[in-house]
């Protein structure tokens, strides 16, 4: 047979929600598995997918230990239109498509909801991997008894606007340039604005986005890894987005639109590429919806390997300045 998962980006935050509200985006990870019938596992695809790291393996391994059983021996494929290390959650999206596939492989020993903790405990935070298995907007947290996690309806179309700097950045330098304690004032305000933006996107409120999405938590302090940012989140909002944050830590930047804005706020993006003459791309991408899929094709159609493809609707060819 052959087995494939298609995992979708996502953007972590979006702004005041730090590490609890993430929105899924239609890149897509691929993984493709091969049953081989031998005991070596053969990884066909050699790009890092996490600080010099195949998360999708390590992901697979974790959830055969967790369960006590071995993985068969197998071919994995990797493809990805995910960029690493720009805030666009590749790390979530390898480490989901892997726990997928195992589950696959070992005979579905865990369900949707195991299959999310362990990605959870994998990745550390809830927000990107909650997002990638389940798709929409999310909303994560550790609650009282563990694990929280709702999905957050969007009341009407949106879209995003994105800049992706050719440049990585890394979340541990992102974290490391935060205070480890803020004021009462940052505090109330970053409850008010998530709650704002909760309600912003569940009732179709766009025009509070702009005020939900600021934040004081976090993007004071990663402005000065990311020079760009406060200009390009003015821009966005100039060309008529409803609002615009940093994508996760960085060093992307994430703008949440109408559809018959795109193009608008895609160009004045554009002209900040042009000012602070960074190489980036700046790309249109819809809300993906639905989150993760596992396809399977039994041994009696197995001829024709299974590529299922995302929808990148990236408007035009890289920006460079």
């Amino acid at each position: 047979m052959w087995l494939s998962v298609r995992v979708p980006a996502s953007s972590a935050n979006l702004g005041p929600g730090f590490d609890a509200l993430a929105i899924a985006l239609s890149r897509y990870l691929t993984v493709t598995v091969e049953p081989t019938g031998r005991r070596q596992i053969e990884v066909l695809s050699t790009r890092e997918l996490g600080d010099g790291r195949n998360l999708v393996l390590e992901a697979m391994q974790a959830l055969a230990r967790l369960v006590g059983k071995r993985l068969p021996g197998c071919r994995i494929a990797v493809e990805s239109t995910i960029p690493v290390a720009r805030g666009l959650g590749s790390s979530a999206a390898a480490i989901v498509g892997g726990l997928l596939a195992a589950n696959v492989l070992l005979g579905t020993p865990l369900t949707k909801e195991g299959i999310w903790r362990l990605a959870w405990q994998l990745e550390g935070h809830g927000d990107n991997v909650t997002a990638a298995l389940y798709g929409g907007a999310v909303l994560a947290l550790q609650g009282q008894a563990g694990p929280l996690a709702r999905q957050v309806p969007i009341a009407a179309p949106l879209q995003a606007v994105l800049l992706i700097p050719d440049q990585p950045g890394y979340t541990s330098e992102a974290r490391a340039v935060l205070p480890d304690q803020v004021t009462r004032q940052v505090a109330i305000a970053t409850a008010a604005r998530c709650a704002l933006l909760v309600l912003a996107l569940s009732t179709g409120q766009f025009a509070l986005l702009s005020e939900a999405m600021a934040d004081d938590l976090h993007q004071p302090y990663r402005a000065n890894l990311y020079p760009y940012l406060v200009d390009a989140i003015a821009a966005a909002r100039l060309g008529g987005a409803y609002g615009a944050c940093l994508s996760g830590s960085g060093p992307s930047v994430l703008a949440l639109v109408a559809p018959d804005s795109a193009e608008a706020v895609r160009q004045q993006l554009a002209g900040v590429v042009e000012r602070h003459r960074i190489s980036a791309e700046i790309a249109i991408l819809d809300i993906a919806d639905e989150g993760a899929a596992v396809h399977v094709v039994p041994e009696a159609s197995s001829g024709k390997r299974p590529t299922p493809r995302g929808t990148d609707r990236s408007a035009g060819a890289p920006v460079k300045a």
